[in-house]
């Protein structure tokens, strides 16, 4: 063998050895692995079965912890890194109470979205729109709630052009994606540009986009990903394209800021006037504040078109629910109008979104981590800085000691709840508990449907109503049955990830005009509380 062979064979040894030494001393190799080995190279298969059965190995992992692990911790194997599971209300309660300096949530979503990659460093440096969108969306809420059920009136029947005398087919996932970027961006650009269609489909694109993106990365090393970003880079791409429609919007409303100052008549109450007032006082360029507002369509769009699709299918499969649905959203709608206030009091409605939540969720994990300093939880494991961590929000959730019946869609289950003495407010759909966590839970429990994109979200308080605005309007003016033989379609399953079924499809049907006298006097109201300084 010459010396150059036995040079690279050296080298290759000494890799092999050091290599085997880090796994050796690593101090998550003391907590149980779950979906395959732990050991070096073996791991990486373990990965990909995580990839295509992530809610079984959670659940394996969730009823070993129960049994054997004492309701502790166990970990599973990503391609980049290993992801350590909590369980038990008691961790929950633990993990929820520790500074952001222990445990980090926004670094956490930050590296499962691969932000700095997939849409650039100043979003994950400088996130202000996220406390743009917690205290001046939110804070808004009734005055903007009109304009949404004013966009949802007009986009739902373009996209479920149902007639009240035939059954009409639509593909719920394609539609509802459809509708949620129309009313959400009817809030966030306004008009005209929320109905702009070459907008449109870049913010839906930049959603899907950010997705593949994401995913493609977190296939890699850690020191590879900074590489990969910028090879893929699809979403940036979405960014680019997106300034020359939103510029002359923006540069209409520089000039009037310039002449009138901070204030002006008929100043703009939207997202993208939020972002500028906050972006501009930071010299910050269009296409940062451009990206700020396709963030939070990545939220909006994503989390909420796949909630309220998975809402219908348990509709769709069940009708005989629209009667209560109506006997109870109808005296409301008559008497308010669809407000803020009027959807508070739609107790039914709000727990069937919880519900549908609690089944199905965004993800089968929640309560997202990492660890910024070595810690040690309080059964007595050690976390070393930089890990990930989660909770098995899906098995939580079908846990039958925490839940009867679990694994049932009972769409009254919390209502009956609030109707406890004491109770009224603690199950609404955006509340949060430790074992009730698909917003996460504690301080930065989600401002979206799922905390892993809370720091991109629209808000809870503004999705939450956005939804139930959504369900309530398609319990009255339709009537839904599901296609063939009427059992809801299977939901898929990549990963943490859980999407409703695609492909399936649900029959609409008008109602008769007749049935739905109130709906002219809800439009009025709307119409009249728009008008309204």
């Amino acid at each position: 063998m010459s010396s150059l062979g036995l040079a690279w064979y050296n080298y290759l040894a000494l890799f092999v050895a050091i290599y085997f030494a880090k796994w050796f001393f690593d101090p998550l190799r003391s907590i149980p692995t779950v979906g395959g080995s732990s050991l070096p190279l073996l791991s990486y298969f373990a990965a990909i079965r995580w990839i295509r059965h992530g809610k079984d190995i959670l659940q394996e992992g969730y009823n070993k912890a129960c049994i054997y692990y004492h309701g502790s911790v166990f970990k599973v194997a990503m391609l980049d890194q290993w992801l350590v599971v909590i369980c038990g209300p008691k961790l929950v309660e633990d993990v929820r109470k520790r500074p952001d300096e222990e445990l980090s949530f926004h670094e956490a979503a930050a590296e499962f979205i691969q932000i700095k990659y997939t849409v650039g460093h100043e979003a994950h440096h400088d996130p202000y729109h996220i406390d743009i969108v917690r205290e001046k969306l939110t804070r808004n809420l009734p005055a903007v709630l009109p304009e949404i059920m004013d966009e949802l009136t007009v986009a739902m029947h373009e996209y479920i052009p149902a007639k009240d005398d035939e059954w009409l087919c639509v593909n719920v996932m394609t539609a509802t994606r459809e509708i949620v970027a129309r009313a959400s961006n009817r809030v966030f650009v306004g008009l005209p540009a929320c109905r702009n269609r070459e907008y449109l489909d870049l913010a839906i694109g930049f959603t899907a986009d950010v997705t593949r993106d994401r995913t493609t990365i977190n296939m890699f090393p850690s020191f590879m990903k900074p590489f990969i970003g910028r090879i893929v880079g699809n979403s940036t791409k979405n960014i680019r394209r997106a300034i020359p429609i939103l510029k002359p919007m923006m540069d209409e409303r520089r000039r009037m800021m310039e002449e009138f100052g901070e204030e002006w008549p008929d100043k703009p109450n939207d997202l993208i006037q939020w972002i500028m007032d906050e972006g501009l006082s930071r010299n910050y360029s269009d296409k940062d504040m451009v990206q700020r507002v396709l963030l939070v369509n990545f939220a909006a769009i994503h989390t909420s078109s796949n909630s309220i699709t998975h809402a219908i299918y348990h509709l769709a499969e069940r009708p005989e629910y629209l009667t209560s649905l109506r006997e109870e959203i109808e005296p409301i709608v008559q008497e308010e109008g669809w407000t803020k206030a009027a959807m508070a009091r739609m107790w039914k409605l709000d727990s069937f979104m919880r519900e549908s939540q609690r089944l199905n969720g965004i993800n089968t994990v929640s309560l997202m981590r990492k660890a910024g300093k070595d810690i040690v939880l309080n059964d007595g494991t050690f976390i070393p800085r930089g890990t990930l961590m989660v909770t098995a929000a899906h098995s939580l959730h079908h846990d039958d000691s925490v839940y009867t019946d679990p694994d049932v869609f009972d769409p009254w289950r919390f209502s009956r709840q609030r109707e406890r003495e004491g109770e009224a407010m603690k199950h609404q759909f955006v509340n949060t508990s430790v074992d009730y966590v698909p917003f996460g839970h504690g301080k930065h429990a989600c401002n979206s449907l799922h905390d892993l994109y809370a720091m991109l979200s629209p808000g809870r308080f503004f999705a939450a109503n956005e939804l139930k605005a959504m369900l309530g309007y398609i319990v009255l003016n339709f009537d839904v049955k599901l296609e063939g033989d009427g059992k809801r379609p299977e939901n898929v399953h990549r990963g943490p990830t859980v999407v409703p079924s695609p492909s399936a499809r649900v029959f609409f049907r008008k109602r008769p005009a007749s049935e739905s006298w109130y709906l002219a006097l809800s439009n009025v109201v709307s119409f009249i509380l728009l008008q309204a300084p």
